[in-house]
């Protein structure tokens, strides 16, 4: 395994609707254990619906603005500076219902997570995920299982 220098705004770019992803760790160059995104939501945007993984440790840390939280029956506003960590089988959700955009890491442990955001960024452009099951369908591939 090599060294990984990622410079500000380097690292593959995954456009998902109008929030950005750069991808600054994957599976394949940590050979495994985990994935590092540096998300981007503009004002007011959704992120995906209420979901659980088996598998994965599903971490947060806000590096500006706030982020909304609701793990379980728990909301949190998470400003600059929050870590968040949502270990397997706790049924989570996250959004920007601010007025101003929201940047935060996102670590995921085992890696992987730039392939369900890789195929969601295709089936988002195609317009194939207009229906919560086509949704549900990649999630199901990469651990993640949404609730309904």
């Amino acid at each position: 395994m090599n060294p990984v220098i990622l410079r500000p705004d380097e690292g593959e770019h995954i456009a998902v609707g109008t929030s950005t992803a750069i991808m600054k760790a994957t599976a394949e160059t940590t050979c495994g254990p985990l994935s590092v995104s540096e998300a981007t939501f503009p004002a007011g945007m959704n992120g995906p619906p209420p979901h659980t993984h088996r598998h994965t440790t599903d971490t947060f840390y806000v590096l500006e603005g706030t982020l909304h939280m609701t793990l379980g029956d728990h909301e949190i506003d998470a400003s600059a500076g929050s870590y968040i960590l949502v270990p397997p089988g706790v049924v989570h959700t996250f959004a920007n219902i601010s007025e101003e955009p929201v940047r935060f890491l996102n670590i995921s442990a085992p890696g992987g997570l730039e392939n369900y955001l890789r195929e969601l960024a295709v089936a988002m452009h195609s317009g194939t995920t207009a229906v919560t099951s086509d949704l549900a369908a990649i999630a199901a591939k990469y651990d993640f299982m949404v609730v309904t």
